[in-house]
């Protein structure tokens, strides 16, 4: 995605001021044109109960439509009640998805985020000792590997992939390691117990261990996630995650799995739907359904048009939860480069968005890669493979999704061979080459070609669509699991999300009548929100503001290897 120079802001500044002088003239007729809420805003669908179940659908592969350019801010989420995200939530890049009674709210079942990323408590990544820190080729390991807080492991030693990161190791005075980018900027920190990890473009993510609990924060406004150990059934142990968002608590579960030596940690549904209303989602609907979702005037929609457009027509909803949670990741894209911006940019309403939008952004090149038909298929045989196998859980009953898991060495489902087409869901850097990176954001796509992770844990991904200030299409590198299994988190937490405002949704626009949409609660609700995660979080942020401030100045001085 594009990045506005900050030497270029006040010119552009000034010539944005100048355009919007004359914006009334130009957006009068964009202001007659609906825009509908977009996917990433959430509200609680009706309980109900549920039909028959049904077969799949034939497969279609989607031809685009235009939208209308236009511009604005960050995704709006709700921390509200029932299934729905009116304050912070999905579209959101710092945190996501929360949940309340039993759905997308605040209390009861949360929803993931999209930069908030990884972790639990007794059996997290990074410590003391070691810590997860990009030494030569993206996550590797200082002292002793990926270790634990509390114990549970530690790698024997850092693992050198093929490919170097571009820049220089600073070795920290009291210990410690650093890894500096060519034009100074920090790539990862390893000191203290605290993981810090830049994104090519600017995005923070900082890990650590406070009280037993692991910390992650993302971004700005002390937005990230606290996760605690839970329950443990059948041999299965579970986790608590609260996320903070502008003043708002968000709660969900996460199973875990350990494999290979490592925890990870996997989405669990706090609810179900009825089985037919998966049935109904997943089957081809009687005809085929053209929908206006109204983004025309949205600023996100006006800046991504070069590279996504919704299908004209929908032949079952598992297309339209496609398109669903494909906006809402570019939605989360285009709010974490506002915040990026440091909030300069003017944020003119929706229909002047697009105008100075278009000025102020770099254009995209002619030949700028689309999200292809072909990938966008691929997305939609894995919505279809989720549902079919939250449809079988809600047909068993409580407990059904804990039996994979039983294993103390079960993969988690980001390597699942049938699961390879991942939408990334946090600023992240490729090493593509030795001594070349590039950055993914949300919205762009990655393929796993490797099931096997290295020593480093990571496996091989190749990018088969990108924004346009991402990495090209066909790298390809190493990746950390624990990112893809975020990615896959995100994915889960957004379809239920979407499912939610189908239920809400059907039966008007021109979507056909669901079936019976109520839910039932999971084997293992989510718990009451942590209070002190804000806290936590403001805490964490302060630190590793310190200490980025000391490894500068460590960098600058001539330190390094």
């Amino acid at each position: 995605m594009n990045r506005i120079l900050k030497g270029d802001k006040m010119l552009q500044k000034g010539i944005a001021l100048a355009v919007l002088t004359m914006v009334p003239v130009f957006a009068w007729g964009q202001k007659n044109q609906k825009n509908a809420p977009a996917p990433a805003q959430h509200s609680a669908p009706a309980q109900h109960s549920a039909p028959a179940q049904h077969s799949a659908p034939a497969q279609h592969s989607a031809p685009t439509h235009n939208a209308a350019p236009s511009h604005n801010t960050a995704p709006s989420h709700s921390t509200g009640q029932s299934h729905t995200n009116t304050t912070a939530g999905h579209g959101n890049t710092a945190a996501g998805h929360g949940n309340t009674a039993a759905g997308h709210g605040n209390t009861a079942a949360g929803h993931g985020n999209t930069t908030a990323g990884k972790g639990n408590t007794p059996a997290n990544r990074g410590n003391t000792a070691g810590g997860k820190t990009n030494t030569a080729a993206g996550r590797g390991n200082v002292a002793g590997g990926k270790g634990n807080a509390g114990g549970a492991h530690a790698n024997a030693g850092a693992h050198a992939n093929a490919h170097t990161p571009p820049g220089k190791q600073v070795s920290l005075k009291g210990g410690g390691t650093a890894h500096v980018r060519p034009n100074g900027q920090i790539r990862s920190v390893n000191k203290n117990g605290m993981h810090i990890e830049h994104g090519m473009h600017g995005g923070r993510r900082v890990v650590s261990t406070r009280n037993g609990a692991r910390v992650v924060s993302n971004g700005r406004g002390h937005a990230g996630y606290v996760q605690r150990a839970y329950v443990t059934r059948g041999g299965v142990s579970y986790y608590s995650r609260t996320y903070y968002y502008g003043g708002a608590y968000r709660v969900g579960v996460y199973q875990g799995y350990y494999y290979g030596g490592y925890p990870y940690y996997g989405y669990y549904p706090a609810y179900y739907y009825q089985p037919a209303y998966y049935g109904w989602a997943y089957n081809p609907w009687a005809a085929p359904v053209a929908y206006g979702w109204g983004w025309g005037g949205a600023p996100w929609y006006g800046y991504y048009g070069y590279y996504y457009q919704p299908y004209p027509v929908y032949p079952s909803a598992a297309f339209w939860l496609t398109d669903y949670f494909l906006a809402a990741s570019l939605q989360a894209a285009y709010a974490a480069q506002v915040e990026a911006n440091e909030g300069w940019m003017l944020q003119p309403d929706a229909s002047e968005g697009t105008l100075v939008a278009s000025l102020l952004a770099v254009p995209a090149p002619a030949d700028a890669p689309k999200l292809s038909a072909d990938v966008k298929k691929d997305l939609a045989e894995e919505v279809k493979a989720i549902l079919a196998a939250e449809q079988a859980d809600a047909g068993k009953g409580k407990g059904s999704s804990a039996a994979p898991a039983a294993s103390k060495n079960a993969p988690p489902p980001a390597l699942d061979p049938k699961f390879k087409t991942f939408v990334v869901s946090a600023d992240l850097s490729l090493v593509v080459a030795e001594g070349e990176e590039c950055g993914l954001t949300d919205g762009d796509v990655v393929v796993r070609t490797t099931d096997t992770p290295d020593d480093d844990k990571n496996v091989q991904v190749k990018v088969v669509a990108s924004n346009k200030a991402d990495c090209a299409v066909g790298k390809e590198g190493p990746l950390a699991v624990e990112d893809l299994q975020e990615m896959y988190n995100h994915f889960r937490e957004g379809l239920k999300d979407g499912m939610g405002e189908l239920a809400k949704k059907q039966g008007t626009g021109g979507l056909p009548k669901a079936p019976d949409t109520s839910t039932t609660a999971g084997d293992v609700p989510a718990p009451e929100p942590d209070k002190t995660a804000e806290k936590a979080l403001k805490e964490q942020q302060s630190d590793a503001d310190k200490t980025e401030a000391e490894v500068k100045q460590e960098a600058g001085s001539g330190g390094g290897q």
